[in-house]
Order: structure tokens, then C-alpha cells, then sequence
């Protein structure tokens, strides 16, 4: 059996912190929330021009969608105008956009596990897709579905 050695370079190594800032979330004792800067810049976000426009603000969006619940029902008008030929933008995408935007202000923390304590996984689906939300005493737990 090969013994192989791990390195650290100094340099990019932080020790004894409170929260870490990780792939556009903060970790911190409390859970795992969205950073303020990701948040803001969904805040920002002009309104679409077209349908490139609109999948970008739904990507930036859905990166995020563990932290909000029904997120498949919240989008869902918007993701409807990525359909071919379907893009017009109205008063009602407009107010859809703006809830998404009001929404992602006020996004919840994520909670760690606790495995003292009972799960609950709650599901979503809505068309072709589900979601699903892994809780722990009414609280979210970040998690992954691989298909």
C-alpha cells in the first residue's frame, strides 16, 4: 500500500472562522443561507428583453431554489414564456418577476442536521418535475437529488 501526502498552501488556508463563504452561500454555526451579494444581484436584475435574457435570470433564480419553498410553483409562469415562440413579456410576467425578486429578500436559513431529532421530506410536483425539501422541525435542510 502507497502512503501518498496531502499539502496545504498556507496562503489559501483560513482557520478558526465563524462563517465561510462557499459557491454563493455563507456556512455558518447557525445553517446555510444565500451570500447578500448573490441576493442583491437577483435584486438588480433589469427586466428580461428576451428569452436569453429570461434564462439567465432563471438560472441565477433556480441556483437558489432549496431555499425557497415552491419554488417550481413561484417560477413556474416565467419558466413557461422559455418555451419556443412563447416570450412576450407582460404586466403579469412583470409581477411574477418582481414576486420571485421579493421572495429571494427573504429566503430562509438553511438549518445543519440534527440526527437526534425526526425528518420530514416534503414533496412538490407540478407538470413533468418534483421537488422535494428535507425538514427538520419545520426548517429546511440543504440537500441534493441526484436522478
Amino acid at each position: 500500500m502507497e502512503v501518498q501526502l496531502l499539502f496545504a498552501k498556507a496562503s489559501k488556508c483560513e482557520f478558526g472562522m465563524m462563517k465561510i463563504l462557499y459557491l454563493g452561500h455563507v456556512i455558518g454555526a447557525n445553517g446555510v443561507k444565500v451570500h447578500q451579494e448573490k441576493i442583491q444581484v437577483i435584486v438588480d436584475w433589469p427586466p428580461p428583453r428576451n428569452v436569453s435574457d429570461l434564462r439567465g435570470f432563471l438560472g441565477l433564480y433556480s441556483y437558489y431554489r432549496r431555499f425557497i419553498k415552491r419554488f417550481s410553483q413561484l417560477a413556474a409562469p416565467l419558466t413557461d414564456l422559455t418555451r419556443k415562440g412563447a416570450f412576450g413579456w407582460s404586466d403579469d410576467a412583470q409581477g411574477t418577476f418582481d414576486r420571485l425578486k421579493e421572495v429571494m429578500c427573504t429566503c430562509l436559513v438553511l438549518a445543519l442536521p440534527d440526527f437526534s431529532l425526526p425528518f420530514v421530506l416534503e414533496c412538490d410536483t407540478l407538470g413533468e418535475g418534483i421537488g422535494a425539501v428535507l425538514m427538520l422541525k419545520d426548517i429546511p435542510l440543504p440537500m441534493r437529488i441526484e436522478s
